[in-house]
């Protein structure tokens, strides 16, 4: 992760808690509907604070929109305006840098309001969106614009933009520089076809390009890395009627080959990101890993010999196995494919060990005809999984087995996506940082039931009927509380972020 420092009101008398709008002068009063409460000045406190140098017993000041102070002691505080969440915990708010909300032109996919709320629930404070599946794709300066102008008075949390590498820009130094000067916090490209119209594939020679551009913005470039290597194969299982329930069927259509040949073409690529190399200053990033066996190799070959390139996962490729995947349920269907139980133990290993850096929801919802549901048809339906609202307690979860840390789940969701989002306000609970919070309860028990609320536009899930460990409380972003169980703010006051 060396390489990735270079980048970074009162609505009911019962609510507890007590924050602060943000404002550049905090002698301002918070604007009403940001915040469920108003006070200026506030402390929050646990037994179990995640901080960079450990766990601690402790308090959190909060004015101005930002942490004053990170106090190591516990209930001793001046400020009245203060909570004790006791044995809750006080983590750093999530940041999930893989996010389709597909706004502006698809918002019955999703939208920035429902995406938002959800990831609020869901203690993510930050996301970045993804260049697709918006309509317009973001390729183009107009095209970030039109969707920051949509993001504006509907967002809850804050939202970073990812601009789209496509062969029409890729050799146009004006236009990729525009999106940059612009604000987007790196590109993003794709080795196969998207399944977008308006977001074509790339090769090798558009993604070195781009990085020799993205090298003088020191921001990077990621890539969904599969090259289609049996299409005839592929269109042939297609035709086999008998099979496209099956989950076996699909999976053998991205067979891991797919992620090993363009992880090994970007490892080369990635030469160029070394120290007095061309695009040097540049950084390369692979996104929702799932194969775990010669993709990984070559990743920690590349990082070995200095090249700047990192990796995320997804909790869907910890928490699923091919195995247990039933025929015809095309909630489970995305790209590249969960594969086996085996090859999962093998991605917590490397989680855990360092070589994959961080996680991501890669949350890519659709309407409900396109998930052929009563069709069950694997390979015609949209693959793409929805969880926003539930990647903490899915990756606590089914974390414990392997015995993950507070720290850890801290490093992997806040404080590594920070970096490679270039936020240096952001990512971990330190004095000046932005006061994005989530607090959860580890051992609090739920069902994703009927009574359960989700609050994705539409309740398609694989998690649904699922209990999990790890019930959000409240989350803050930028001292405002945005969401406290089970209410959410009345304003929408997320922030678009952009370079700088």
């Amino acid at each position: 992760m060396d390489a990735l420092r270079l980048w970074i009101l009162p609505v009911a008398s019962a609510i507890a808690v007590f924050v602060l709008l943000y404002r550049p002068i905090p002698t301002k009063k918070p604007n009403e509907g940001c915040s469920l409460l108003p006070h200026d000045h506030f402390w929050i406190y646990s037994k179990r604070v995640v901080t960079p140098n450990g766990v601690i017993n402790g308090g959190v000041e909060i004015k101005g929109g930002r942490i004053l102070s990170v106090v190591e002691e516990h209930g001793k505080f001046s400020n009245n305006h203060a909570v004790d969440y006791g044995e809750a915990v006080i983590m750093p708010g999530l940041i999930d840098v893989h996010a389709h909300l597909d706004d502006p032109g698809r918002a019955e996919w999703e939208g920035f309001p429902t995406g938002t709320k959800a990831a609020a629930a869901g203690g993510i404070t930050m996301l970045v969106d993804m260049p697709l599946n918006s309509d317009p794709s973001t390729t183009t300066v107009e095209a970030l614009k039109l969707k920051v102008d949509v993001a504006k008075g509907n967002i809850y949390v804050d939202v970073g933009f990812w601009g789209g590498l496509v062969p029409e820009n890729a050799f146009n130094l004006t236009s990729l520089e525009g999106l940059l000067e612009a604000g987007v916090l790196g590109l993003k490209s794709f080795m196969c076809p998207s399944g977008i119209n308006d977001f074509p594939m790339t090769n090798v020679s558009h993604i070195k390009e781009a990085l020799h551009i993205l090298s003088k913005y020191r921001r990077p470039l990621l890539v969904h890395a599969e090259i289609e290597l049996d299409s005839n194969n592929r269109e042939e299982l297609g035709n086999n009627l008998d099979d496209f329930q099956s989950y076996s069927t699909y999976l053998k259509t991205r067979p891991p080959s797919w992620e090993q040949a363009a992880i090994g073409e970007l490892s080369k690529v990635a030469e160029d990101t070394k120290p007095g190399a061309r695009s040097e200053g540049a950084h390369l990033h692979i996104v929702h890993l799932s194969d775990a066996s010669i993709s990984l190799d070559l990743i920690k070959e590349a990082k070995n010999d200095g090249r700047s390139i990192s990796v995320e996962t997804c909790p869907h490729y910890l928490a699923f196995s091919a195995e247990e995947i039933q025929n015809g349920d095309t909630r489970f269907k995305c790209a590249p494919p969960i594969r086996d139980a085996a090859n999962k133990q093998l991605l917590w290993k490397a989680l855990k060990e360092g070589c994959i850096d961080m996680l991501s929801s890669d949350h890519s919802p659709t309407v409900p005809q396109l998930k052929l549901l009563d069709e069950g048809d694997f390979l015609r339906s949209w693959g793409g999984i929805s969880s926003l609202q539930f990647v903490l307690p899915v990756t606590w979860s089914f974390g414990q087995e392997h015995g993950i840390t507070l720290q850890q789940l801290s490093s992997w969701w806040s404080e590594r996506p920070a970096e490679l989002a270039s936020q240096k306000s952001k990512g971990t609970i330190e004095k000046g940082k932005d006061a994005d919070i989530v607090v959860w309860d580890p051992d609090s028990a739920f069902e994703i039931d009927e009574n359960f609320t989700i609050y994705h536009k539409h309740q398609i899930t694989p998690y649904a009927g699922r209990r999990l460990s790890g019930k959000v409380l409240a989350t803050f972003v930028r001292g405002n509380l945005v969401y406290n169980d089970g209410l959410h703010a009345p304003a929408a006051c997320g922030v678009p972020i952009f370079a700088t």
